[in-house]
């Protein structure tokens, strides 16, 4: 296992080992932390030279699930199964709805304003945040590690001969993929590979693809998302560590202007948002003297706290404030995945 190593004025340096880190920070030499359940050190004395190597990260995205692997020509760093970001189309159409229904009955509304997006090149809301959400991956891994190269399994939208609908759903898909690569050329090295060519290479290096997409397992995505990694910077042609870290996005609740089901009295309550007051923010990382490191999601009336696994499930909503340490905010929810064999 290695540790992301960060110097004294910032830099991102080659990961150690999790044993010379240890050491380190033993001696006093450098303060641990944690970047969204990823275990880092940050050195406390001035480097000299600073060398660092070529370090890639492959992406296989995915409708459901989506693959990241962290490798340079020596070492594989980190593998990373994301869920796909989704949803967010269905949301808007449904705030579009509210608003005019408002429009039709006394309550708080805006007027009605023109589209200020007809006649423009726009990416759709959900395409947007499809796309986003593998930048802020990427954005997430460069500051534990000194990336340097992206690969990308270029996607391609199938289209038919004679059939206007259906290839005009399709352009959102191309829309949003170059937006994603304009990005990513801004910040690293982008390299990008057709899905024939990932297979390929894949075939050449012994490596098999499980059939069951939505596992939790190193064979499901990650095993193309290595395969592009190797492309980019070579070495060993057996993946050493095919430990997976599963993350996915939180399901934030937006701040709503008032529940769409009306309480006694025909009111319609607010709902939503993510300050709780007091200082605290929804899905932040607390340590809970009973259930240990858990997930803050609500407070209700009487101030009593609802607490969550990170993986989801509900631990209890009746915490006190005094029963837990704030650590930090979470960017997304992450739990461990399986490894299979190589």
């Amino acid at each position: 296992m290695f540790v992301p190593v960060t110097s004294q004025t910032g830099k991102k340096l080659m990961p150690t080992h999790a044993n010379k880190a240890g050491m380190l920070i033993k001696k006093g030499l450098a303060t641990p932390y944690w970047s969204n359940g990823i275990f880092s050190i940050r050195l406390n004395y001035a480097t000299e030279g600073e060398y660092t190597q070529d370090i890639a990260v492959g992406v296989d995205p995915g409708s459901k699930k989506e693959g990241f692997t962290v490798k340079s020509e020596a070492h594989t760093y980190l593998n990373v199964q994301a869920d796909a970001h989704k949803g967010v189309g269905k949301k808007v159409a449904k705030r579009h709805e509210l608003r005019r229904g408002r429009r039709s009955r006394k309550c708080p509304n805006r007027k009605q304003r023109k589209n200020r997006g007809a006649n423009k090149e726009r990416i759709p809301a959900g395409t947007r945040a499809r796309w986003d959400w593998k930048l802020r991956i990427l954005d997430w891994l460069s500051k534990l590690y000194p990336v340097t190269h992206v690969c990308v399994e270029d996607i391609k939208a199938r289209t038919i001969e004679h059939a206007k609908k259906w290839n005009q759903s399709f352009s959102p898909l191309e829309i949003g993929k170059q937006w994603f690569y304009t990005e990513v050329e801004k910040r690293w090295q982008l390299l990008t590979l057709q899905g024939w060519e990932t297979r390929e290479i894949r075939d050449r290096l012994g490596l098999k693809k499980s059939s069951k997409k939505l596992s939790e397992t190193f064979s499901a995505h990650c095993v193309d998302s290595w395969c592009l990694a190797h492309h980019t910077v070579g070495g060993v042609s057996i993946p050493e560590n095919t430990d997976i870290f599963c993350i996915a996005p939180i399901p934030i609740k937006r701040r709503c202007l008032h529940r769409e089901q009306e309480a006694k009295g025909r009111q319609r309550n607010r709902y939503g948002g993510t300050v709780l007051g007091n200082g605290l923010v929804k899905n932040t990382l607390i340590k809970h003297v009973k259930y240990g490191f858990t997930r803050l999601v609500g407070v209700n009336a009487k101030g009593l706290f609802s607490i969550y696994t990170l993986e989801g499930k509900r631990l209890t909503t009746s915490a006190k404030r005094n029963d837990f340490r704030v650590l930090t905010r979470l960017n997304f929810n992450y739990r461990s995945g399986h490894s299979s064999p190589s």
